[in-house]
């Protein structure tokens, strides 16, 4: 199969689909890969390193595009990208349709194949091409809070840890997957008091049982976020629903009655947002105020740790990458059911049920498209 690897273009986006490791393996099973000149640059990899990789490079987005075969990127495609897009051509990338009818709709009318590393799933129920950008993300949040408080930002003016005699801030982060247990690792190792809430029981024990009562685990009612959101210094926002728009958890109502100063990280920014005042901002912007409410909301957090972000990545895509290679799109999403439920948009049907129902689209269930 022939891959093409573009240059990310979103703003302040430096990962890679793939290193020059990944093109190796690729090249390797029999491969072509075609790489955009520059397209690791962001992350210290020259062209010269994927040419020793067995890549060749190519001077422009468009050669790559018309090229490959299957498309293997980070970030969802930007309208430019979407337009270079052919009939039967394999987008292999993030995606995040729920809350973007327009790259929904360009997709659909692209009638590409275009499976999403946000729904692949494995066996124990999991989300295993999301996990370590939200391993990364979670780890971030709570970085991004602690920047967002300093006084200089529009914050209250507090350290997450105090100090002996003062009183840590209270971090307040609602779900408990793997977003939410990153951010309770990075925020008890900082010193702040920590909750986090979920409504899944078995989830709340593990992380009893994981931080050692260090970490205050509170079941997820309506009542219980707005408890703890109003005496939050800083709230992360961690809900995850499998290609989904994220429910809206935290209401402009809460945010009217928090803190002066306090800060809001919502990592769940790329399914929508679980803060109803939150809209996506970028690195070069990251933050905004709503009464008086520090927002952070970057839709692609680990960019900014885009060279740790990357290779976390590759350790996980390249499998599926050298399996749709290997096989062809289609046996390989028949055989693999977890690696068919990243399955998105496939030749102009929407076969995601989440996405359908977020956007309210026709659904196609993908093993009857496949058949």
């Amino acid at each position: 199969m022939i891959i093409g690897v573009p240059k990310e273009i979103k703003v302040h986006e430096y990962r890679v689909g793939m290193v020059p490791a990944s093109v190796s393996e690729a090249v390797a099973h029999g491969h072509t890969v075609y790489v955009e000149t520059l397209a690791g640059s962001g992350i210290g990899f020259s062209d010269q390193d994927y040419i020793d990789a067995g890549a060749q490079i190519l001077p422009t987005v468009e050669a790559v595009f018309a090229e490959a075969e299957m498309i293997v990127k980070v970030k969802e495609p930007q309208a430019v990208e979407r337009a270079m897009l052919r009939e039967g051509q394999i987008l292999f990338t993030y995606l995040h349709l729920a809350p973007d009818p327009e790259q929904t709709e360009d997709l659909i009318n692209s009638k590409a194949v275009c499976i999403a590393y946000e729904t692949v799933t494995d066996d124990q129920g999991r989300l295993p091409l999301l996990a370590p950008m939200s391993e990364v993300a979670g780890r971030m949040s709570i970085q991004a809070g602690a920047f967002a408080l300093e006084k200089s930002k529009g914050g209250r003016g507090m350290l997450l840890a105090g100090v002996p005699g003062v009183e840590p801030a209270k971090v307040v982060i609602i779900g408990g997957g793997v977003v939410g247990a990153n951010a309770a690792q990075m925020a008890v190792g900082l010193r702040a008091n920590v909750v986090v809430l979920d409504r899944n029981i078995d989830v709340l024990r593990s992380l009893d049982t994981q931080f050692g009562g260090a970490v205050q685990c509170v079941y997820s009612t309506k009542d219980a976020i707005e408890k703890h959101v109003l005496e939050a210094d800083l709230v992360i926002g961690g809900v995850l629903v499998a290609g989904a728009a994220a429910p809206k958890l935290v209401t402009a109502e809460m945010i009217k009655k928090m803190k002066p100063g306090s800060a809001i990280v919502d990592v769940a920014i790329d399914q929508g947002g679980c803060v109803e005042t939150s809209h996506a901002t970028t690195h070069s912007n990251p933050t905004y105020i709503v009464d008086d409410v520090v927002h952070y909301c970057v839709a692609n957090m680990p960019g900014a740790v885009a060279r740790t972000s990357t290779f976390a990545l590759n350790n996980v895509t390249l499998p599926y990458i050298l399996k749709l290679a290997d096989k062809g799109y289609k046996t390989a999403l028949q055989e693999d059911k977890h690696l068919r439920n990243g399955l998105n948009v496939y030749r102009g049907q929407i076969t995601c049920e989440s996405v359908a129902t977020a956007l309210d689209l026709k659904y196609v269930a993908a093993k009857q498209v496949l058949a």
